[in-house]
């Protein structure tokens, strides 16, 4: 199964939990592409049989900048071809941020909604206030998403 993931990052944790999650669906027989300065023809060009969007949260919840051209296209576009993928998200923040906390990554699962991606597990959110590893915080949902995709 080739899976896309799609990340956002200010300060570059969310693309460390990225390439992370890339290493294991790779080491678990599966085809992860990973470019965070991706564009809809790459992601579409790669032909995703599912995707995982990894995203820090910046400003007031918004997605980090480099993720925001892609976003804005796949809002534009709606690629009916990721109706039905399964789909899942990390969303990285900060706890302290109250309201806004891993609003990037909600606002990815919005748009996977918006899609028809099928949402195969909770979003995890990672806390940059209680983790020093997030990429090590985050095998233990990765191995649940490696299940998830294998059915």
């Amino acid at each position: 199964m080739k899976v896309a993931i799609l990340s956002g990052s200010v300060y570059g944790t969310a693309e460390e939990v990225a390439r992370h999650a890339a290493k294991i669906l790779n080491a678990a027989g599966f085809e992860a592409w990973h470019n965070p300065r991706a564009t809809l023809a790459e992601v579409q060009a790669f032909a995703p049989q599912a995707l995982l969007a990894v995203t820090s949260t910046t400003g007031m919840g918004e997605l980090p900048d480099n993720l925001q051209p892609l976003y804005s296209s796949i809002r534009d576009q709606l690629p009916a071809a990721w109706r039905g993928l399964p789909g899942a998200v990390i969303g990285l923040g900060d706890a302290s941020y109250g309201d806004t906390f891993c609003g990037g990554g909600e606002l990815m699962r919005e748009l996977f909604a918006e899609l028809g991606v099928q949402e195969v597990l909770p979003m995890l959110r990672l806390d940059a206030s209680e983790s020093v590893t997030p990429e090590a915080d985050a095998e233990p949902w990765l191995a649940e998403l490696v299940s998830a995709l294998r059915g």
